[in-house]
């Protein structure tokens, strides 16, 4: 599994229809799209109390020429046609898991991204992270969560995707707009090694 995600921060007057409306009108291109485990489009408003206004989608990749050919492909270009070219960001898979509520649609997500410090080892660091992801899985209202791991930047992602909008996890919430997900079965259940 591989997790990638990049944010498009926009200004603080920024009508987020417009986002609403293209998620809405585009989202299904990518529910048959090879590679893909699942793609959550993820915002975050001003008016829901949040910081910034922002589009971040989310993806988990079963393998890397899905992946490579999305970002090199129509689908990105179209990003960077409408939004200007963001930084995607992109983490190695560690583990995914199924929630008691797999089969619900899902309204909020929660990415936590933490450092692992340099005094502590990562094999800890990466098992501990392990225990908490199958601990949420576990929740009543998540759908699933996976976790990944940055190593050149040593940072821990974490993403739980919920039926409802009280999720009980720390981290940036977001509104779930679509889901895509044409290979969520085929991703890999469990720790990654």
């Amino acid at each position: 599994m591989h997790a990638m995600q990049y944010e498009i921060t926009l200004p603080a007057d920024y009508d987020m229809g417009i986002v609403r409306r293209r998620v809405a009108a585009r989202g299904h291109l990518l529910d048959d799209f090879p590679g893909l485990g699942l793609k959550a489009y993820l915002t975050r408003e001003r008016s829901d109390g949040s910081p910034v206004n922002q589009y971040a989608p989310l993806y988990l990749w079963n393998d890397p020429e899905g992946m490579n050919a999305f970002l090199w492909g129509p689908g990105f270009q179209g990003i960077v046609d409408d939004f200007g070219r963001p930084e995607v960001r992109n983490w190695t898979g560690l583990a995914f898991a199924d929630g008691p509520s797999a089969a619900a649609p899902a309204h909020t997500a929660v990415r936590r991204t933490t450092r692992i410090p340099a005094e502590v080892s990562p094999r800890d660091a990466v098992a501990g992270a392990v225990a908490e992801t199958e601990r949420l899985a576990g929740l009543d209202g998540v759908l699933c969560a996976a976790l990944a791991v940055d190593p050149c930047r040593w940072e821990l992602m974490e993403l739980t995707l919920w039926e409802h909008g009280a999720p009980r996890a720390a981290g940036e919430r977001y509104r779930v707009l679509h889901v895509s997900a044409p290979g969520r079965t085929a991703l890999r259940r469990g720790r990654h090694w």
